[in-house]
């Protein structure tokens, strides 16, 4: 019997390391104006997961350093948790901003320095931020992304992502963020063809302004895409993190998106 329940702590022990849980959140004009009440709540909220990725970091004075405020809070539950926060993106015919990835260093490991992706960076107005992960000796990119508005077409530059994968074959890139647009649009049948899937369908990730017979949720706007050979789903969601809150006024000063996340195995 003690060996039987050795093998189970021992099966255990060797899930609970060879699966790693990513969450990505657009936090709306995440910076100063974020309180010291919000910042805890969100803390709350993301410590569960081994990566974050944050979207919509302000570019100005106080986006780093609110980050940089997060990690701190994080760092008080229990793990040790770095961060790397990307340069200003470089469009200046809309809204520049930063990216973020947070992490538990007992999960994964940052390979080498994040990167702004220059090669598009005309054609992407926010140009997508590279890093990439060792979990357990294999490693994963994760392509931080925050599309142009509905009303500007974020297809327009969607469409570039199909050449990435071949620009690095070393690299097992997964596709995350707010994308401004479902993972039914045909932009997204390039990267199908090649193996990769959404990890949600049919999932709607946008706060409306007010409930409706309640129903909460506006756009199918945010997802990750994966490819399917090199890594296993093993569970994935979303945090329905408005219903903490009294009214959706309330919930979207910490954001009008709601966080989503996975949790993979790396084949």
């Amino acid at each position: 019997m003690k060996k039987v329940l050795s093998l189970f702590l021992l099966l255990i022990t060797f899930l609970s390391f060879s699966q790693t849980k990513v969450l990505s959140w657009n936090l709306e004009n995440f910076g100063k104006s974020k309180s010291a009440a919000e910042l805890n709540y969100i803390a709350k909220k993301i410590s569960a997961y081994d990566i974050v990725a944050v979207q919509e970091v302000v570019a100005g004075y106080g986006g780093a350093q609110t980050i940089a405020k997060l990690a701190q809070l994080l760092n008080q539950k229990g793990f040790k948790w770095e961060y790397a926060i990307s340069d200003p993106t470089t469009s200046s015919s809309y809204k520049t901003e930063r990216y973020a990835f947070i992490w538990k260093t007992a999960k994964a490991k940052l390979k080498s320095d994040p990167w702004l992706e220059k090669k598009y960076n005309l054609e992407i107005d926010r140009e997508p931020y590279f890093a990439t992960f060792q979990i357990d000796k294999k490693t994963i990119t994760l392509v931080n992304f925050h599309a142009i508005t509905k009303k500007k077409q974020p297809e327009t530059e969607i469409k570039y992502f199909k050449f990435l994968p071949s620009q690095y074959p070393n690299l097992n890139l997964v596709f995350l963020g707010d994308f401004n647009c479902p993972e039914t649009h045909s932009v997204f049948n390039p990267l199908k063809k090649m193996g990769y899937s959404s990890v949600l369908k049919n999932q709607k990730t946008t706060l409306k302004q007010k409930c409706k017979n309640n129903i909460c949720l506006a756009s199918e706007f945010d997802n990750i895409f994966y490819n399917t050979s090199r890594l296993k789903i093993i569970h994935s969601g979303v945090i329905h993190f408005y219903e903490d809150f009294e009214s959706l006024q309330e919930a979207r000063k910490i954001s009008d998106h709601i966080p989503i996340w996975f949790e993979f195995s790396l084949n």
